[in-house]
């Protein structure tokens, strides 16, 4: 029996070598490529990978399939981040692009994301339309397919994504600015696809972590602080930093820490870019926010006479958004982030150049640039904890979310409970916490904020003891 192959919020993630395998991959490239004919008179697919384990294997599947379809594939030069598919999708023309990648979960993971044309995530709509038709089986002979004959007829081209990409960037930011400021600045690829692009945007800045190493050291590549410790310990250690970017496995997502090491978070980042481009900039567009993220992004945007909207986890639901409005900032609290002027697509790299450009044009650290922030929406902090617990305690929690059980959690009474997607209760103006499951991990994610991060850690402590008990 044929195992049913799921997209989550970002693509269709699973253990190599278990579910995650060549016949796999080639049954849902066989769907790919099927709706792809469907939609097309002349079908044309992106195919690339990034760092992971076994991706140039993936790849050659992925393309074999689609090469015996008939579709004409466009095919990446080494690893790729997703941005760079995506961007390749939009200035090519390409029907669909698909990337091997299973961006920040943990190594023994690998993945299958799709892209639109517009370059940003296919339509959940039609990513539903593409698993509906996954064949039990793969049917398709695609190991003899010669890639050496499809190139030769040109059915098959061979693409430097990484150079388009980085001439992008350099046709987008004052790169001198940003190498003339001063600024002591550290980039962190995580092992990541991010590592050879930085290393030509911005040469003379510090690198971490920018060697293939497809195991990632054992570290899921989240760029969250407490997978960031060797890059907060180099910060501190130095004491001469002025900021440092970091990247996840596919570069799609954003970590940063400030000269002191403290690690800031999305929600601040996205607060900070707002600012940016609204204030500094004067661009307007409407400001959309998945549900995790702070309320203070809504305050920001009414400031700036912005109009914001919230909307469901998963990036895709922010491109879509993205692609049929004037949309200034789309951003999520995981590091996913997008802004007017790119494709609408998450770029970490991208979203680390603007906050660089942002200090070396202000000619403000990073920490003064918040507080012109703080001084809008005030002060707070964020953090969130993912709990690894047994599916049948993860269940058991959701269903007493959903019947209203929780009324309070410690001494902190429940005001308001918004269930967008996951359970946000609200104690005070000031004060929130959320419980959601992980859609592609086995994981319940908790998350708060408040005025202090000691708060957010005791509240974050008693959610922990309220609901596991």
């Amino acid at each position: 029996m044929s195992q049913k192959i799921k997209f989550g919020t970002d693509g269709w993630r699973a253990i190599i070598a278990e579910e995650f395998t060549v016949e796999n991959v080639a049954r849902v490239s066989a769907a790919t490529g099927i709706w792809l004919k469907n939609k097309y008179e002349k079908p044309s697919v992106i195919v690339g990978h990034d760092c992971r384990f076994a991706g140039e294997l993936f790849v050659d599947t992925a393309v074999r399939i689609f090469l015996s379809q008939g579709i004409q594939v466009k095919m990446s030069k080494g690893f790729v981040s997703t941005p760079m598919i995506s961007l390749g999708a939009n200035k090519l023309n390409c029907g669909v692009g698909v990337i091997i990648t299973a961006s920040h979960n943990p190594p023994s993971y690998n993945g299958f994301k799709l892209k639109a044309y517009f370059g940003g995530p296919l339509q959940p709509e039609l990513v539903q339309e593409i698993e509906d038709i996954i064949p039990d089986e793969n049917a398709i002979d695609f190991k003899s397919i010669s890639l050496n004959d499809a190139i030769k007829s040109g059915q098959l081209e061979i693409i430097d994504l990484e150079t388009m990409y980085v001439d992008h960037v350099k046709a987008n930011f004052d790169l001198d600015a940003i190498k003339n400021s001063g600024l002591n600045l550290v980039y962190d690829a995580m092992y990541g696809a991010g590592q050879s692009a930085m290393k030509r945007i911005l040469p003379d800045i510090t690198f971490l972590h920018c060697e293939h190493n497809p195991s990632f050291y054992g570290q899921a590549p989240e760029p969250i602080a407490k997978n960031l410790q060797p890059l907060e310990n180099y910060i501190k250690s130095k004491g001469n930093v002025s900021c440092a970017l970091a990247t996840d496995g596919d570069a799609d997502r954003i970590g940063l820490y400030n000269g002191a090491g403290e690690f800031i978070d999305s929600h601040h980042i996205i607060l900070l870019l707002v600012h940016y481009l609204a204030h500094y900039k004067k661009l307007t567009g409407k400001v959309v926010t998945a549900f995790s993220t702070t309320p203070r992004v809504k305050k920001l945007a009414a400031h700036y006479n912005l109009a914001h909207q919230t909307t469901k986890i998963g990036f895709k639901e922010i491109a879509s958004i993205m692609v049929v409005e004037d949309v200034l900032v789309g951003g999520e609290e995981s590091g996913g982030i997008a802004v007017k002027g790119h494709i609408p697509e998450r770029d970490g790299i991208w979203m680390g150049l603007i906050i660089w450009e942002f200090m070396a044009k202000s000619g403000k650290t990073l920490d003064e640039l918040i507080e012109e922030v703080y001084q809008i929406v005030g002060p707070f902090k964020y953090e969130r904890n993912d709990l690894h617990i047994t599916e049948d305690l993860k269940q058991k929690i959701i269903t007493s979310c959903k019947n209203g059980e929780f009324k309070s959690f410690g001494e902190y009474h429940v005001e308001e409970l918004k269930t967008i997607d996951g359970f946000k209760y609200f104690f005070d103006e000031n004060r929130w916490m959320m419980i959601r499951p992980s859609g592609t991990e086995p994981v319940l994610r908790t998350y708060a904020e408040a005025p202090t991060l000691e708060e957010v850690r005791k509240i974050l402590k008693i959610v922990e003891e309220t609901i596991c008990k």
